[in-house]
Order: structure tokens, then sequence, then C-alpha cells
């Protein structure tokens, strides 16, 4: 599609979200609308079908392969029944805005797809939160990669993780619920952290289930499922919801531990509620990083709506509790080798469905939590960071240090991708710089869902103690030109994915996957992870595969385990180490 093309489409949309305005009347009478501005739609069950068909069908033929775009899209549905078919495209987040998802029914169908070759390798940048699903097929396809998210859904019959079978690389679910059964296909890997399902079919490298009701038989390594019955600790991803008398909050769940399942059999998630006049509305085409700081001063949360903030300096999270929302894959832009948002050192902080895209000019760090020595403990009221995306060049040119920076102890992390580009523009060796993806300074640290690619150095370095990973994905670098620029040590060749520094003495990971696809020649890695010897450090069910026509990875971790192979194909597991 021409950018002249997307451009009209896009007008129509914003003349048309003027027309939906119109058609709330039910909605103006109870409660005030929020500006969200022109690239939040919201529906009511009373529009005619075909009204909100066009509405969807618009969107989708801007975002269906718009992978590098500027559109960013949210379509919002108030609570009620809808007979749509609802595709979802780039950046787009399809959201139910009731207390449940079972507030608000889709029949007919949602469905993420890849129509080339039925490849959805780089099916990214799209979610789903809190609607019920009544698929016309008796299944739901949801054939996604990284960056993609199904939350708090009800899937009202089977739901499949890839397109007929082809390529597909993801992904993640969460406090979800499906009738029928999963199947993840052909998926390379998946994580699903408290959902609650009749069964689970499929497995392929790196498959990890936590506080998962009906976790499937078989254990690692044929098929290979990673299984840990409970989930230690988590508080769900805030969410918008609309009430009966028609007025806006934000719900912010309760913090659980050792939870089994979904949090929203009772009808709704329990938690605070906040009221939307307690946040502040931000727009792309408005605000800058210092109006939003401002109104952060002034005590306000914080709703991004979708675009793209270009950011001379950074947000300032600094008030305990504070909440910064995204909607529709709202991204942070540093134009002037700034981090584009910092957080204090604070209870109770929530970060949810931020896309971080760095800038043409190096920063030192893109999100940076607690400032550089944090010390307090926030066990009880951790600061938490929901789909948090990371994107070092792509869709232009791009420069970071280190992506994301943690440095309070007990933040939680669920569900993060941290992706240096390996096709887009502005990408090369020497182009789209980053070395490393995430780095953990803070103590008991816990992650579900750590995806992070491609960076030159350590994608993960882990520096606090006591850090928990469930389920993590990662590729190295691609493009390493000769193995002298990739080298860590003397007698080292490459830089280990991931990396638990010498001085910690207390860690723990379950599901690990690393690959490489080297494209030039003569570049190879010594080892997956590189970890201190302690008996108090142990890693459980890691995979090591070697793609493309070149290279190999030595040991899977540490010196344990052997060497990938390409022909035949070897893929090296390690059950426990030590």
């Amino acid at each position: 599609m021409s950018g002249r093309h997307a451009l009209g489409l896009l007008r129509q949309l914003s003349f048309t979200v003027g027309l939906l305005a119109l058609a709330l009347p039910a909605l103006e009478a109870k409660g005030a609308k929020p500006e969200f501005g022109p690239n939040v739609l919201i529906f009511d069950p009373s529009m005619p079908r075909q009204a909100i068909q066009k509405q969807i069908d618009a969107i989708y033929a801007v975002q269906e392969h718009n992978e590098f775009s500027s559109q960013r899209s949210a379509l919002l549905f108030l609570p009620g029944s809808y007979s749509v078919n609802l595709p979802v495209g780039f950046y787009t987040e399809v959201m139910g805005l009731g207390a449940s998802p079972d507030a608000t029914k889709i029949t007919g169908n949602m469905h993420a797809a890849n129509h080339e070759h039925n490849n959805a390798t780089t099916t990214f940048w799209r979610a789903a939160e809190g609607l019920s699903i009544e698929p016309a097929s008796g299944t739901m396809q949801w054939a996604v990669s990284q960056a993609v998210s199904l939350r708090r859904m009800h899937v009202r019959g089977d739901l499949v993780l890839h397109q007929h079978r082809g390529w597909a690389s993801g992904g993640w679910i969460s406090d979800s619920l499906v009738d029928g059964n999963v199947d993840s296909g052909s998926q390379q890997q998946w994580i699903s952290r408290n959902c609650d399902w009749k069964r689970w079919t499929g497995s392929n490298w790196n498959m990890v289930f936590v506080g998962v009701v009906h976790p499937p038989d078989g254990v690692w390594p044929e098929p290979p499922y990673t299984k840990v019955a409970q989930t230690p600790v988590v508080r769900e991803k805030p969410f918008l919801q609309v009430n009966a008398a028609g007025e806006f909050s934000v719900r912010v769940p309760e913090l659980h531990t050792d939870s089994v399942g979904i949090t929203w059999h009772g009808g709704e998630t329990a938690g605070e509620t906040i009221p939307i006049a307690r946040f502040y509305i931000a727009r792309p085409d408005v605000d800058t990083a210092e109006t939003i700081n401002a109104q952060l001063g002034q005590g306000k949360n914080l709703i991004l709506t979708p675009g793209i903030y270009e950011l001379t300096s950074p947000i300032r999270v600094m008030r305990p509790h504070t909440v910064v929302l995204g909607l529709g894959f709202a991204t942070l832009h540093p134009v002037k080798g700034t981090a584009a948002m910092t957080t204090a050192d604070a209870d109770g902080i929530e970060i949810a469905g931020l896309l971080f895209d760095a800038g043409p000019s190096k920063s030192q760090v893109l999100l940076e939590v607690g400032p550089e020595g944090s010390r307090l403990r926030h066990a009880k009221d951790p600061i938490v960071l929901h789909d948090v995306f990371f994107r070092v060049g792509g869709a232009g040119l791009g420069r970071a240090k280190v992506n994301l920076r943690i440095n309070s102890n007990d933040t939680l992390v669920d569900h993060t991708w941290i992706w240096r580009a390996d096709h887009g523009e502005g990408v090369g060796w020497d182009l789209n710089t980053s070395e490393n993806g995430l780095v953990v300074n803070g103590n008991d640290v816990t992650i579900y869902g750590l995806f992070v690619e491609h960076h030159q150095q350590f994608q993960v370095l882990w520096k606090g103690n006591r850090g928990r990973t469930y389920f993590y994905q990662s590729e190295i670098p691609y493009d390493p030109p000769a193995q002298a620029s990739y080298t860590s040590a003397q007698g080292v060749n490459g830089w280990a994915s991931y990396k638990v520094a010498d001085e910690v003495t207390n860690h723990e990971a379950w599901g690990l996957g690393v690959y490489s696809v080297f494209i030039y020649p003569n570049v190879v890695l010594t080892r997956a992870i590189e970890t201190p010897k302690s008996q108090e450090i142990r890693f459980h069910d890691i995979i090591t595969v070697a793609l493309g026509e070149h290279g190999v990875i030595s040991h899977v971790i540490n010196d344990t385990g052997e060497s990938t192979a390409i022909r035949p194909r070897v893929t090296p597991k390690v059950t426990n180490f030590p």
C-alpha cells in the first residue's frame, strides 16, 4: 500500500471517528467520554453492525502490512454483544471495556494472520484483551510471533497459534480461559501464564506453562514442556473499564502470590479502581515530555494514546503507585540521546503497553527502573512492567547502549520483547548499535516471558541476586562480520546470550531457548549461557538451535552441552544445571 493511500485512509478514519462519537448517545447520557484522540475508536453495541465492520476493515487495510509504519490504533468495545469479523494488524490493540471479559462478547471471529506463505515470524506488535470471542468456525486463529499478547480473554471454542502449520515464533497468553483445545502447532516457543483450557496440544522447541490449570502431559525434553505449578508473584496488567453509568476508570489488579488460573472467575478481577479523572490523557500531536512531566508532577497518572511521542528529554515517573498505561502501542522515541522514561525507586509503579523505539542519537538507556544505586525494598508492593517492548532500528536508524536497565529491587516484568532489528531501515552492524537488551542490577527481580534478540554483547546481563526468569527466548545477532568483532574475552567466541555476573550467588531460570542465525561465515558462539558455578544458581530446561547456513553454538551453558549442528540438525538440550 502506498503512503498516500494509507494517509487517505487515515483521514477517512479521522472523519468516521467523529461520526462514531455522534453514534454514542447512550454513553454520552450516562458519563463523559474521555478525549482519547483520533487513533482510538470506541464501539457501542447499539451501532449498526455494518458501521462497526467498516471501521474495523478500514483500520486493517492500513495496518495489515505496515510493519514499520507510524500509524497506531486502539479499538475499544463497550460492554455488550457484537457480530463482526475482527482481523488484528500491526500496532493495533483490541480491548473489551467490561470488568470481566464475558461482559464484551464478539460472535464471528477475531484473528491474526499472515498471508505470505503462512509465515508468521514477523507478525509482531498487536494485542487483544478483555474480550469473549465465539468464533463462527469454532476455532480462533492467532498466528503470531513476538510483542503480541492475549490477556484476560475468553475463547468460546478452540484456539490455534499458527496458520496452516506455517512458521511462527511467539508468544504470550495470560489470565485467559479457552473452552476447547489450544494447539501451538508449529510455534517454535510459547509461554502461558495463569490460564485455563480444556487441553493443550503441540510442541516444538520450548513451551513453558506457569500457574496453568490444565498443563499438558509430558516432561522436558520429550515433549519440550516446562511446567511450574504456581506463579510465585504477579500483578495482572492494569486495564480500562466502563461501568453501567458509562464512567471510565482503570482497574489495577491486586498482587497475587502462588497463584493458579485466571483472576476473573468471580466476574471481575480484584483490585483498585482509579477514576479516569485521575489520569492525564496524553496525545502525540499535542504533548511533549515537558507537558507530560508537569501533569505527573501534579499527581496525575498517565494514559498515552496511540501514536509516536518524539521526546527531547525523558518522561519521569516519580510518585509511588503511578500508573502509566499505553494504548495501541503508544511509542516513545527519544530524539536527542536521552532515556525515553525513568522511574523513581518507589513502591507500586505500573508501566504497561508501551513500545520504546531508539532514536538516531545514541541513548545510554531507553527505560531505567529506579536510579543507579537503588536500595529500597518493594516486595509487598513491587514496580511492575507489563507488555513493554523495545526496538533499535527497523523503522529508521536507532542506537542505544542498554535498552532496559532495572535498578530497583523486587521489580516484576510481565512480558517483554527487546529487539535490535535484523531487517528494515537503518540496519547494520555499525548502524543500529546496541550493547545489551537487559541489564538487571536490582535484587529479587522476577521476569515472565523474556524475549531478547540480536544485541551486540550480552543480550541479558544479570548482576542482582535472587533473580528469577520464567521463559527465555533469544536469537543472538545475525550480523557479526567476523569473529574479531564478536569476541567477549580471550579464548571466548562471541558474547553469551544470558550472562549471570561473576559476583552473583543466587539465580534461577526455567525454559530457555537460544538460537543462532549467523549470516557471515567463520563466526561462532562458545556458549549460550554463562554463569558462576554455585548450587544456588540453577537452570532448568535449555535448548540451543543453529539456523541458517553458518556457524554453531559450541556449548549450551558454560562448558556443558554439546555443539549445535546444521546438517544434520542437532539441537542440544540440558535439563538441569548444575
